[in-house]
């Protein structure tokens, strides 16, 4: 059994005689913003498809004032792209493929503010957030 020391007797009898109150932790207010927040996941697109939803997604999203967005894209292992020889075995995933068509997309950066891979719990190197401008 620990014995309670001197200073620790101490600490509690100044502590009792001050009369102070510890901060209640689940009133104080996180300085977490709250985002309202969407999301898509393009499991089973094509290219094609994934890029015409993400287009479709990002402009719905910001017009209706969302400010952040998760896009899943899967990591690609179970790809069909591994059996045609013609088919860059990197860049035809949409996890790389997406991103890029975003980036290269001007009209869809100007309604972006950040890029960020997505948590682990929210899919980690299979999905990432973008962030929004607020709506003008």
């Amino acid at each position: 059994m620990s014995k309670i020391s001197d200073q620790d007797k101490k600490d509690w009898q100044n502590f009792l005689s001050k009369k102070e109150k510890l901060p209640n932790k689940d009133l104080v207010q996180s300085n977490k913003k709250n985002y309202k927040s969407s999301e898509i996941d393009l499991h089973g697109f094509t290219l094609d498809e994934a890029n015409n939803e993400i287009e479709k997604f990002i402009f719905d999203s910001y017009e209706n004032g969302f400010n952040k967005i998760r896009i899943v894209t899967g990591k690609g292992l179970h790809s069909n792209n591994e059996k045609d020889p013609y088919v860059s075995k990197d860049l035809s995933i949409l996890r790389y493929s997406v991103p890029e068509y975003i980036k290269n997309n001007t009209e869809l950066m100007n309604l972006i503010t950040e890029f960020k891979e997505a948590n682990i719990q929210d899919g980690g190197e299979g999905a990432f957030y973008i962030y929004l401008r607020k709506k003008i």
